[in-house]
């Protein structure tokens, strides 16, 4: 888990390992009275014990009463659907709980009753998720003073710290990855998205990207029909990487492609003028969820009409 350096970017990062395991419990009430039982209970478990007593406990204790503090009412405003909405995750999950060890042997009626306070848990805790993303969060943020913001953060920092000891994230995180063990690979976003949705999007970018394998192959570029700062066409896949750049810079790339192999680098950056125009350039190794070297990502971007931005543009402005 990263140690985050802002309290609402710290709270989203633990909204996410809440929905990993919501994920874990959605797969397995759809599968009653098959599934995982034991997946069911670690689950629970995880979203009582870190999803309540901890994620929601720094909300309560310190979120909602600062924000309260500056201005936003208790009750009868967002703060108090967001703790009639933590009252109602906590009885479900509590119910839930004290049932799941009766799974194997339940009636049909008592694994239905399960499975429908099961999914009604998870809409409410998604919506609940979304609500202080994109709505309460930012609303905080407003009203915040000066040292509020690092308050908060030292406030979530020694509630860690107490419950879990200084290695806390990485111990979250285990318990995560304990909770999908055994129902195979986790689920990603990427899998929602068609052939054809993602050929959209990659092409859509507005910036160039390649990318080249482990074995140093180039093996795709988006723009392929597009006007492009490096033009190039489609013979260069499967071409060595060391053939698609000038002799001059090839042992400059190949330092890069070994550093990001060795792990000696974590990206590379140059910027240069090209054509008229400020063009950055940037190299990003490419890992498996298991560590292991995949490529490297190259980005390429025009940015001197980035470099001449100021004051603000809000959004339809």
């Amino acid at each position: 888990m990263i140690e985050h350096t802002r309290w609402d970017d710290f709270l989203i990062a633990e909204h996410e390992l809440i929905e990993r395991s919501m994920t874990v419990l959605k797969i397995n009430l759809e599968k009653l009275p098959g599934g995982d039982h034991l997946q069911i209970k670690r689950a629970l478990d995880f979203l009582l014990e870190f999803g309540d007593k901890i994620h929601n406990r720094k909300e309560e204790e310190f979120l909602f009463p600062l924000m309260q503090e500056r201005g936003i009412p208790m009750q009868g405003g967002p703060i108090g659907v967001m703790l009639m909405e933590h009252e109602a995750e906590r009885d479900l999950l509590g119910r839930m709980s004290g049932r799941v060890g009766e799974l194997a042997k339940a009636d049909q009626p008592t694994l239905e009753k399960f499975r429908r306070e099961g999914l009604e848990y998870l809409k409410i805790r998604a919506e609940h998720i979304w609500k202080e993303n994109d709505i309460l969060y930012p609303m905080a943020r407003k009203v915040m003073r000066d040292g509020d913001a690092e308050q908060l953060l030292a406030e979530f920092r020694r509630i860690n710290l107490e419950t879990y000891g200084a290695d806390a994230g990485t111990k979250f995180s285990a318990m995560v990855a304990e909770v999908e063990a055994g129902q195979g690979r986790r689920t990603r976003l990427v899998e929602g998205l068609s052939y054809e949705q993602l050929h959209a999007i990659m092409e859509t970018l507005p910036f160039e990207l390649t990318f080249v394998d482990a074995a140093d192959t180039v093996a795709y570029f988006n723009r392929l029909d597009k006007e492009k700062i490096f033009p190039r066409t489609r013979s260069v896949i499967g071409r060595k990487v060391d053939k698609c750049h000038p002799e001059k810079s090839v042992h400059m790339v190949g330092r890069i492609v070994n550093g990001f192999k060795e792990r000696t680098l974590d990206k590379a950056e140059f910027w240069i003028d090209f054509r008229g125009e400020k063009v950055l350039i940037r190299y990003f190794p490419v890992y498996s969820e298991e560590g292991e070297y995949m490529g490297v990502l190259e980005i390429t971007q025009e940015i001197g009409w980035l470099q001449k931005l100021s004051g603000q543009k809000r959004l339809l402005d």
